[in-house]
């Protein structure tokens, strides 16, 4: 009985001093994170087939073809688990790996504007809209992500969770910095390539 008491009062300190609190900043990280690492892949997903029609318009940008493709290997080549978020070097590594993916291809889709024919074949206007969608959906899910982090790491600082986080072995988890958060804010422009003419004819 007086063990059962000691337990129960130690939950109820912990309690206060944010434990529970703790547990749960952890668990909407791990979900966010999630979300992130999906909407990454789902662009990833993309990127071969965007690629493919590319080359059918524009094979001589080989450099160009050749940068997406590689920068989408090395994306594919890091674990990117769930545990991530506690390594701040991988983190960095991963973050680092999809910012060359974004600027790899916005490239591609600058090369795509000097090719009329390329900007009018229905299924590369159908996979930039997927894209830009994508690119939407990463920068909701990343904010998302930056949210829960900042919650979290404000409780693993905070006097007196600060004592429990330390009790526990929880630590401060990486986030995304200003400077990748805009290289990353701005989404690819999706332009359909209507003539003025058509659209003033409405």
């Amino acid at each position: 009985m007086f063990k059962q008491l000691i337990v129960l009062l130690m939950m109820m300190v912990l309690s206060g001093c944010g434990y529970n609190t703790l547990q749960s900043s952890d668990e909407d990280i791990k979900a966010t994170w999630a979300e992130v690492l999906n909407q990454y892949q789902r662009r990833a997903d993309l990127v071969p087939n965007l690629v493919n029609v590319v080359k059918g318009y524009a094979a001589h940008e080989k450099d160009v073809l050749v940068e997406v493709t590689e920068a989408r290997a090395k994306v594919g080549a890091l674990q990117a688990t769930p545990e991530l978020v506690n390594d701040e070097q991988a983190f960095q590594k991963f973050i680092a790996a999809q910012g060359q993916m974004t600027s790899a291809i916005s490239r591609l889709l600058a090369v795509a504007e000097s090719y009329p024919q390329l900007k009018a074949d229905g299924l590369f206007r159908d996979l930039q809209a997927q894209l830009e969608g994508t690119e939407n959906r990463i920068t909701v899910a990343r904010n998302r992500y930056i949210a829960a982090v900042k919650e979290y790491n404000i409780t693993v600082r905070s006097f007196p969770s600060n004592l429990t986080a330390m009790m526990f072995g929880y630590r401060t988890k990486p986030s995304f910095t200003v400077e990748n958060e805009q290289t990353i804010a701005v989404p690819p422009k999706v332009d359909f390539g209507v003539p003025a003419a058509t659209v003033n004819s409405h």
